[in-house]
Parts: structure tokens; C-alpha cells; sequence
């Protein structure tokens, strides 16, 4: 099995370190291949960034040209899960999502805890879009931005502790959600110093992503995700132009296992 985990940004340091964390809880014999968009922004903080993400996230898989069965999306709150799901027919998890999915499955009531105060809008939104918000006790910002979290694991481990520990005693969370790719591999030490579960949405999303591919699962195609209508888009990006349903997909003819 071979799953796409690709950033959404373009910080090669930041795609190793979610590629690594992914990999750590990938099963034997899952490959767990990190991509990293040819064009974007360095850190994604805001809309506008988001937008600009999504498609280039979109290109970077178009051009990935080996066979997958999956395929992550490693930006919590990031647009683009939907236009990735049009695009293929393996499944698409984004960590927002699985995220939550897994840590309404441990307890009542999950909060999240993200970076800058400007990402706590954007991920409400996400959350009510995907359905997930009614459970969800409270989005705290660290204050840290992605870059720093990058540059400085110490610091961003007692900013986010901080507001983990409000979100627990303050809002009533049973479960922490850690609100950025850039945060991986950090859910240990912060359980350790909460109490309570702590969802990495990295791990979270290869979780998911395995088990639906063994379970033999793939995106329905029957409304809301159908492949888009083959047509010319002028310009850039999306890999020079609009990809036919075979070019577009990950699966191939005959099922894939590694």
C-alpha cells in the first residue's frame, strides 16, 4: 500500500517532519510518500493563502505520476479535501476531519488548539462544514505562527500545553486536537503534560486512510464528488490543463498493494 501525504505549503523541513510522523504510524509494508507543492506560500495562515494551497495541492498530486491508494492532506482547516476528491477516486483524508473523527470516538467533547488567532475562524468553519463542530468545546491559538513552530519544537510544546490545559480545566475538553500539520510528533510530550488524549491529525489521517483502503473503500462518485467534466482550463495551474478522468485518478486498472 502507498499513501500520498503532501503539505500545503512549501517548507520541504515541515514536509519531512509530517512524512516521518506519518510513517511512524503507517503498518509494515505501507509506504508513505511526502509531497510538496512546486508553487504556494511557505506557511499557510489566512484565506487567501489556503485558496492558493488547495490548488496547488491539487497540482502537486495531478503530477505524481507512480500508483497510490490514498492520499492526505496535511493542512488543518485548509480548503481543497473536496476538489481532491473530484479529482480522484482513491480515498482523500484531510487531518482537520480525522482529527475530530478520532477523538469524538475517546471522548464527549475534543478542543483544538492551533496556531495564530487568525487560523480560528477558518477552522470553525472547516469543522461545520464537515459536521463536526457540535462537539467541539472550544479553537484555542497558541500565538506561535507555522514557521515557528518549525524552527522551535521547545517553545511551541509549552505554548500549546498552555492553551491545552485552559481548553481542559476552562472548557471543558476531554481531548486535545493539536490544529496544524507543523504539529506532528508533538502529541506525546503534550499528553504527558495534560492528562488527557491528545490527537495528532497526522497519525489520525493514516489511521483512517489504511483502514479504508482495506477495507476496499473508495470515494463515492455518484453526486457530489463525480470526476469533473473534461474541458480546457486556460493557463495555469492544475498540470497545464484540465485532466481526463483515467489521468486524474490514483487507482489503476487492477488493485495496488506494497
Amino acid at each position: 500500500m502507498r499513501i500520498l501525504i503532501v503539505n500545503v505549503n512549501t517548507t520541504a523541513s515541515m514536509t519531512d517532519t509530517i512524512r516521518a510522523q506519518a510513517a511512524a504510524y503507517a503498518s509494515p509494508g505501507v509506504e508513505i510518500v511526502g509531497l510538496t507543492p512546486s508553487f504556494g506560500p511557505e506557511s499557510v495562515e489566512g484565506n487567501f493563502e489556503s485558496y492558493l494551497a488547495a490548488v496547488a495541492v491539487m497540482d502537486r498530486v495531478v503530477r505524481y505520476d507512480e500508483p497510490y491508494d490514498a492520499v492526505i492532506q496535511a493542512g488543518y482547516g485548509e480548503h481543497g479535501r473536496e476538489g481532491l476528491q473530484e479529482l480522484l477516486d482513491v480515498p482523500v483524508v484531510d487531518i482537520t476531519e480525522a482529527a475530530a473523527q478520532v477523538a469524538m470516538l475517546i471522548g464527549r467533547t475534543y478542543s483544538v488548539v492551533t496556531t495564530l488567532e487568525r487560523s480560528v475562524a477558518q477552522i470553525e468553519d472547516r469543522l461545520r462544514l464537515a459536521g463536526l463542530a457540535g462537539r467541539c468545546a472550544s479553537i484555542r491559538a497558541s500565538g506561535l505562527s507555522v514557521l515557528e513552530l518549525d524552527g522551535n519544537p521547545g517553545r511551541a510544546v509549552d505554548a500549546i500545553v498552555a492553551e491545552a490545559r485552559k481548553a481542559v480545566v476552562d472548557d471543558r475538553a476531554e481531548v486535545i486536537c493539536l490544529g496544524c500539520g507543523g504539529m506532528a510528533g508533538l502529541d506525546r510530550k503534550i499528553t504527558a503534560a495534560t492528562g488527557v488524549p491528545v490527537v495528532d491529525g497526522v497519525a489520525a489521517s493514516v489511521a483512517l486512510a489504511e483502514g479504508l483502503v482495506r477495507l476496499g473503500l473508495t470515494t463515492s462518485k455518484v453526486r457530489t464528488y463525480a470526476t469533473p467534466r473534461s474541458k480546457t482550463v486556460t493557463g495555469w495551474p492544475i498540470a497545464g490543463g484540465f485532466p481526463h478522468a483515467a489521468a486524474s485518478t490514483g487507482r489503476r486498472d487492477e488493485p495496488r498493494s506494497r
